[in-house]
């Protein structure tokens, strides 16, 4: 269906033309995960230059229907209006020369985000909205969103969100990006640097490997054997993701031996960024989501960033 937009401010690029900057896209519901996850976009917009587009999508008419607002606005959409203004205020506030627009949809969520997000250059969401679940790990907006996008979604977790760290010292903390079987030509290697360049950060390259117990008994004296070699893959499979990483890069390589979720849950702590590639399978109808993203998504111990991988 086509977006009904009820309100927007600023000046939207069309769709179907390509922006001068493409603007970092952020989700609002009035939830207070969702503006701190504007305080963040905001401060992740001004260090990329690029406009910052705050988004509030429902389908309030279909609970409240137009019939009965008469004359008078529905209260979500009100409702609405205040919100994204109070996230684009608090975006003005923390950088005055930042270029802001809102836009209230009235739309599922879902749908509003991943379309939006054809025309940015990142969506950023909190963990959860105001569904209150609290069993949810992961609202369902969110892990929808992450796992259909064209673009980067960048997911605030750490604490349940609640304590995420922005300004400067957000900056100055590692980008940690794990490293998959794309090789050198890894989308989410390739935005894992310029985080990091942008940041002024660290990058901790990451390849976790295992040796399959089945490989490591069939002889004693061999026992050691299998492993080495699934290290040295695991090693060159690293080497060949960053090759071309820029000179001036504070780089650190590491290889591990464990789970790849697990060995990413750790690398997570204390982290400013978590970057996963989520590979695109054309025609599949299912969650484009694979095991090592899903499960970082739901326990990370910082925001993530789930890049999408063409197939």
């Amino acid at each position: 269906m086509n977006a009904a937009v009820v309100r927007e401010s600023g000046e939207p690029q069309a769709r179907g033309t390509e922006p001068a900057e493409r603007p970092l896209v952020v989700g609002v519901d009035g939830s207070e995960p969702s503006l701190r996850a504007a305080d963040w976009a905001a401060d992740e917009a001004a260090l990329r230059g690029v406009p910052l587009r705050v988004v509030y999508a429902s389908l309030w008419e279909r609970y409240e229907g137009t019939a009965l607002a008469g004359e008078h606005r529905p209260f979500e959409e009100v409702r609405a209006d205040d919100i994204v203004g109070v996230a684009a205020r608090r975006a003005r506030k923390r950088h005055p020369d930042l270029d802001v627009s809102t836009a209230v949809l009235a739309e599922e969520p879902e749908y509003a985000l991943v379309r939006e997000g054809r025309d940015a250059s990142a969506l950023v969401l909190g963990t959860r909205g105001r569904s209150g679940f609290v069993e949810m790990l992961l609202g369902s907006v969110s892990l929808a969103v992450a796992a259909y996008a064209d673009c980067p979604v960048i997911v605030l977790r750490g604490g349940h969100d609640s304590h995420v760290v922005h300004g400067a010292e957000a900056t100055a903390r590692r980008v940690v990006v794990g490293v998959g079987e794309a090789g050198k030509d890894s989308a989410a290697m390739r935005f894992a640097v310029a985080e990091a360049r942008l940041r002024g950060a660290p990058l901790d390259a990451v390849r976790a490997w295992r040796c399959p117990a089945h490989e490591s008994v069939d002889h004693p004296l061999l026992a050691g054997e299998p492993a080495r070699l699934h290290e040295e893959q695991a090693v060159t499979t690293l080497d060949e993701a960053l090759t071309g990483a820029p000179a001036d890069l504070d780089l650190h390589r590491r290889t591990v031996e464990g789970p790849a979720r697990h060995v990413l849950l750790a690398a997570s702590e204390g982290a400013g960024l978590l970057v996963v590639g989520a590979r695109r399978r054309p025609g599949h109808l299912g969650l484009q989501l694979g095991r090592v993203a899903h499960g970082v998504l739901h326990h990370a111990a910082c925001p993530v960033a789930v890049v999408p991988e063409a197939e």
